[in-house]
């Protein structure tokens, strides 16, 4: 049996980290290109140039907003067009995982510097692709992981709590997804069996969340950074990114692909809906109801949502909910790696029930 985990080149966390980039890149080649959104430029163009200095080519590159092939190609001619040989995404998820595919496609080292703490996914060597108009396409698996990822956790404080909050609903699915992958004999992302250090790597991301993340999320709220932050910034972004590469991807991430096909949960980030596919695998396995209340608790208490109210579901409809569990089960979804078969029928009723779970706790 193979078993294989992958890692990041090298993991950067510490406050400030922005004002020291070049320091932490400047290895990796000449010319940079820095794919960044209007929004990222006003934050930190100022500290990135000042870092940089006059001695060393950099071009900031405006994002136009979805992860899409369509903008993944027309920033690999300006890449072309500019001469760089790094590339450096800054921002969210979107802006993170389009900077990966551009990286792999023209050949080059990336470096990942995450603004927020809203997915797990600045470690992996994976991008998730949309459509222009924001409807999940596929997964890019990359063949290695990013040369670097840095986070500058004044950055991550400054952000509002619900980004890290998002991350949290993210990593929560860590451990859950790994264990039934696991149970399975599902191979993982990197097309082997995890090892034993992935899985401790994705119980650890659990704890944390539950010992740290109340306490990490009131920090934010306050725009300070503390140990549960560091924490809490770590489990969202190294713990579970390595977690669920190594570990395996099972549900959750279904039920939340299968959700882009309601418009209505759009304005919702990524990890909000990852968080309530969390509920529905849970009761899709039939997991005891002290582990359904512990994450129900852990999701009321920091603002994730746990029922299809909060997902901005506000007509439930069968047809609706029919088409997010089709959409789940599609060919090639990481709902196969349960250790169980799955139907669409079945995500139809662990929706329903799982809002029924979520409804009944806030009684």
């Amino acid at each position: 049996m193979t078993k294989t985990a992958i890692f990041p080149g090298r993991y950067v966390q510490g406050s400030g980290e922005l004002k020291r980039i070049k320091n932490h890149v400047e290895h990796l080649g000449s010319s940079f290109f820095i794919l960044i959104s209007k929004s990222g430029y006003k934050r930190f163009g100022d500290s990135i140039k000042e870092s940089f200095g006059g001695s060393v080519k950099i071009d900031f590159v405006e994002f136009n907003g979805e992860c899409s092939k369509n903008e993944i190609n027309r920033l690999r001619d300006e890449f072309k067009a500019k001469g760089s040989d790094v590339i450096i995404g800054v921002g969210g998820g979107k802006i993170l995982d389009t900077a990966k595919a551009v990286a792999y496609y023209e050949k080059v080292p990336v470096v990942i510097v995450p603004t927020i703490a809203s997915t797990d996914a600045p470690c992996s060597a994976l991008s998730v692709i949309y459509t222009d108009d924001g409807i999940f396409d596929e997964y890019l698996f990359l063949p290695k992981n990013p040369d670097m990822v840095l986070i500058d956790l004044d950055a991550i404080a400054n952000a509002p709590s619900r980004l890290l909050v998002a991350g949290m609903g993210d990593a929560l699915a860590t451990k859950f997804e790994a264990r039934a992958a696991a149970k399975a004999g599902a191979k993982n992302m990197a097309g082997a069996y995890p090892t034993d250090a992935a899985m401790a790597l994705a119980n650890l991301c659990y704890e944390t969340l539950i010992n740290e993340g109340l306490k990490a999320k009131l920090a934010v709220d306050k725009k300070v950074v503390t140990k549960s932050v560091e924490k809490v910034v770590e489990a969202n972004t190294l713990l579970s990114g390595i977690g669920f590469e190594s570990g395996g991807l099972a549900a959750a991430h279904a039920i939340h692909n299968g959700l882009t096909a309601i418009e209505e949960t759009h304005e919702l980030y990524h990890g909000e809906k990852v968080a309530f596919g969390v509920l529905v695998q849970l009761v899709l396995e039939n997991a005891p109801i002290d582990e359904i209340e512990e994450v129900l608790y852990f999701c009321n208490e920091v603002g994730l949502p746990t029922t299809l109210k909060e997902l901005n579901i506000k007509e439930v409809s069968k047809e609706k909910l029919m088409d997010v569990a089709k959409l789940s089960c599609a060919e090639g979804e990481t709902i196969f790696n349960m250790p169980f078969e799955v139907t669409p029928e079945d995500v139809y009723a662990a929706i329903l029930a799982a809002d029924a779970l979520g409804e009944n706790f806030k009684l």
